[in-house]
C-alpha cells in the first residue's frame, strides 16, 4: 500500500494540473457513478488526507478516492497516448483541455458532499504531512492504550495519519524498538513520532524511497523487506512476521540485536 508521502505528492501533481481548470472529459467507471458527469465543472483544488486523496469541485461536491493496495492517478498531457497500463483498469478520467488525469485500480471511488468530507476522513488523526499536524496531539492519542505494541499504534491511522509498514519498519529500526513492544515501554514517544514525519518530509518528492540517504538499487532501506539478509548495523538476519488485529495483519521487519523485545521487568525501551 503507497505511504502517505507517495499520496501527498500524487495530489500535489494533481493540483498543479486540474486547480482553477473546467473538466471537458469526465468519466467514473464504476457503478455507483456510472451516470456522474462533471464536464464544466471548475477543480478548486486536490488534497491528500493521510492515504486518502480528495478532489473539491466548484460545485460543492468532493471526488473520495483511496489507492489502497496498488491504486493510483497517472497524468497524460491531451493528444497523448494514455500508455503503461490496461484500459479495462479504468475507474476514473478527469480532463481538462490541456491534462487528463487517470485514476488505475482505484478501489475507492465516491462523490461526496464537501461539506461532509468528515465522513471519510474525520476519523482520522493528525497528517504527518498535513498543515494539521500536531505531535503532541499524536503522542497523547498513541499513550491512551498503553498495553498496545508501537507497531499496531504506529499504522493505527486514528493515531497518525500517513504512516504504512515502510516507515514503521524503519523508524522503529531507528529507534531501536522491536515492533512488539507495548506503547507504554516506549521511553521517548515523542522523539518515534517525530522522527516518523521527518522520514516522510525528506521522502516526499523522490519517486524512490529512501531511508538510508542511499538511493541506488538494494540499498534505500535498513529493514523494510530485506528478511533474512544482514543488519546493515550488526549483520544479523533480519527477521519477518506478520501480525495485528485479524483482518488488519501486515508484515513487519526487525533485527533481533538491535531491536531486542526485553522482557517487561527489565524496563522501558528506548
Amino acid at each position: 500500500m503507497p505511504e502517505g508521502d507517495t499520496v501527498w505528492r500524487s495530489c500535489r501533481r494533481l493540483h498543479d494540473v486540474l486547480t482553477g481548470r473546467e473538466l471537458t472529459r469526465c468519466e467514473f467507471r464504476v457503478p455507483a457513478l456510472a451516470t456522474t458527469d462533471l464536464t464544466g465543472v471548475t477543480v478548486r483544488q486536490v488534497t491528500s488526507r493521510g492515504k486518502h486523496q480528495l478532489f473539491r469541485f466548484d460545485n460543492q461536491m468532493t471526488l473520495h478516492t483511496h489507492f489502497r493496495m496498488d491504486g493510483k492517478w497517472r497524468i497524460f498531457t491531451s493528444g497523448s497516448r494514455w500508455s503503461g497500463d490496461p484500459e479495462h483498469e479504468i475507474r476514473a478520467i478527469l480532463a481538462t483541455g490541456e491534462h487528463a488525469a487517470v485514476g488505475y485500480r482505484l478501489p475507492v471511488v465516491e462523490l461526496i458532499p464537501t461539506a461532509n468530507e468528515s465522513e471519510v476522513v474525520g476519523h482520522l488523526g493528525p497528517d504527518l504531512l498535513g498543515p494539521d499536524w500536531d505531535l503532541a496531539e499524536v503522542v497523547r492519542r498513541i499513550s491512551a492504550e498503553p498495553d498496545r505494541t508501537i507497531g499496531e499504534a504506529l499504522l493505527d491511522q486514528r493515531n497518525l495519519a500517513g504512516i504504512g509498514t515502510l516507515y514503521r519498519a524503519e523508524v522503529l529500526f531507528l529507534q531501536g524498538l522491536h515492533p512488539r513492544t507495548a506503547v507504554g515501554k516506549v521511553k521517548n514517544l515523542s522523539r518515534l513520532v517525530q522522527r516518523s514525519q521527518q522520514l516522510l518530509l525528506a521522502n516526499r518528492w523522490r519517486a524512490s524511497q529512501s531511508t538510508t540517504g542511499d538511493l541506488r538499487p538494494g540499498r534505500t532501506t535498513y529493514v523494510f523487506n530485506r528478511d533474512r539478509q544482514p543488519c546493515r548495523r550488526c549483520g544479523t538476519p533480519i527477521r519477518r512476521e506478520t501480525f495485528g488485529p485479524t483482518g488488519q495483519e501486515r508484515n513487519s521487519f526487525w533485527c533481533p540485536h538491535c531491536q531486542p523485545l526485553l522482557d517487561t521487568r527489565e524496563g522501558s525501551l528506548a
